[in-house]
């Protein structure tokens, strides 16, 4: 007879929750409230005011409603995300949304590192006359930036889940102060007319449905990082309003801050390059100066050390011996490296674009997968003990639910092919729409193949 055998996994119990509904709020308005939301703003100029204004309610709508389902799931079991999605992709099979998962924390890790590098490139210009990046020369200040902020978030991170409570504490006093005096100056500058009349030139110019699946890869990815956080809460509130609340708040009002601050620069120079659309190289042509600079890198920690402690837990979960804190200092060292890509290439834009690109096509699918195995298969019910045993029923084949990786790989394909319609194209984009097939696919295979039995009275 086989042995069983056991798969680390762990429970927080709810006498070790200890994030109140305030930590939770910050903890996810400070995961959006960063350099990256406002880069994705100035992106997103390209479809216009209004357009861009209904793409950021949306998407964010949809995706944060589902960030509260999976919120509630780490709520209920006191697992991690990637432990949960045992549940549907198979003990073994989790692996793979897990490597997924690792290389798109890690990727965020480096644009906001990049990013928040370039601020340290613009202090040491200000500070001892460094060229900044973008300028001959200014290559030294860049990876100078990306040493410093690499140092600090292996500080961070050596502190652990505490870290997180304490960096977002004291970041999001100060993005609130901040949001608001580039608000000012922002409106100092243009009026909200100016901004609601200009239009990206043609070339440049931007659809509704690329805005909806740009801001949906953006978003979804904080969706499979949920449970990771909301299992250290004692408050159901905390686990399903607070996440929505605070990424919904986060997202809109730095990406609207990001897509105004990109107008004003481009109606007052007369020239809009969504490569310049970094918060460094905007608050320096606003003149906000070395304390703005200051702060762009302190959101970036706070973002950072969200996108490290779910990469973390997803390579504990590839690799169980490998405990939590030394995980950690892995993928940061990683994504030190990662970093240097755009540097490389020799654009930003070229490379975040491409990793959006990914993001959207891998994420929508899963999360779709994930969510129906819980809510209608298992009708919010996993026994966690079973997600770590050989012998239990989330093992399926040797470990691994093929008809869950099907779907995912499936899902793939039809994001691909949904984007070739001119209508989705255009208008809905494919993230979402894929999603539902899947859902749909999933639901309808999984009772053929592995019908639930029913209970006896």
């Amino acid at each position: 007879m086989k042995q069983e055998t056991k798969y680390q996994i762990e429970i927080v119990a709810p006498k070790h929750r200890h994030m109140s509904n305030w930590d939770m709020f910050a903890t996810w308005i400070g995961a959006n409230a960063n350099n990256g939301t406002w880069y994705v703003g100035g992106v997103l100029a390209a479809c216009g005011l209004l357009t861009a204004l209904k793409v950021i309610v949306a998407s964010s709508t949809l995706s944060y409603l589902c960030l509260s389902l999976v919120g509630f799931m780490g709520y209920k079991t006191g697992a991690s995300t990637m432990s949960l999605i045992r549940g549907s992709f198979g003990v073994r099979g989790s692996y793979v949304p897990s490597f997924v998962n690792l290389t798109i924390y890690i990727g965020w890790t480096a644009v906001n590192t990049f990013i928040a590098a370039t601020s340290v490139s613009y202090l040491l210009h200000d500070i001892i006359g460094w060229p900044v990046y973008g300028q001959p020369g200014g290559a030294k200040g860049l990876i100078m930036g990306v040493v410093v902020m690499s140092i600090l978030h292996f500080l961070s991170v050596s502190v652990g889940q505490r870290s997180v409570q304490i960096v977002e504490r004291i970041g999001i006093i100060l993005v609130i102060l901040f949001v608001l005096w580039e608000s000012v100056v922002v409106f100092k500058t243009v009026t909200f007319s100016q901004l609601l009349s200009w239009q990206a030139p043609a070339k440049l110019h931007m659809t509704a449905g690329a805005g909806m699946d740009t801001l949906a890869a953006f978003n979804l990815a904080w969706v499979i990082a949920g449970a990771d956080f909301t299992r250290f809460t004692r408050k159901r509130s905390g686990a399903t309003k607070m996440p929505f609340l605070g990424a919904f708040t986060g997202v809109f009002w730095f990406a609207f801050i990001g897509l105004a601050a990109t107008m004003s620069i481009a109606i007052t120079s007369g020239t809009y390059d969504p490569n310049n659309s970094d918060p460094s190289t905007i608050a320096s042509r606003l003149g906000l100066g070395v304390l703005a600079l200051l702060v762009i890198i302190l959101t970036s920690m706070t973002a950072n050390a969200v996108n490290l402690l779910a990469a973390g837990s997803a390579l504990s979960n590839i690799f169980p011996k490998i405990r939590l804190r030394p995980a950690l200092w892995a993928v940061t060292a990683i994504a030190t490296l990662v970093t240097l890509i755009p540097f490389a290439i020799g654009s930003f834009l070229a490379a975040f674009t491409a990793f959006l690109d990914y993001i959207g096509m891998v994420l929508g699918p899963m999360i779709a997968v994930m969510l129906i195995d819980y809510y209608w298969r298992h009708h919010q019910n996993y026994d966690v003990n079973e997600l770590a045993s050989s012998k239990g029923q989330y093992w399926y084949a040797h470990g691994v639910n093929w008809i869950a990786l099907g779907c995912w790989v499936l899902g793939v394909a039809i994001y691909l092919g949904l984007k070739r319609l001119p209508f989705v194209a255009n208008v809905t984009g494919a993230t979402f729409i894929d999603m539902v097939i899947i859902g749909f696919i999933y639901m309808g295979l999984m009772r053929i193949f592995y019908p639930m039995k029913t209970k006896s009275a």
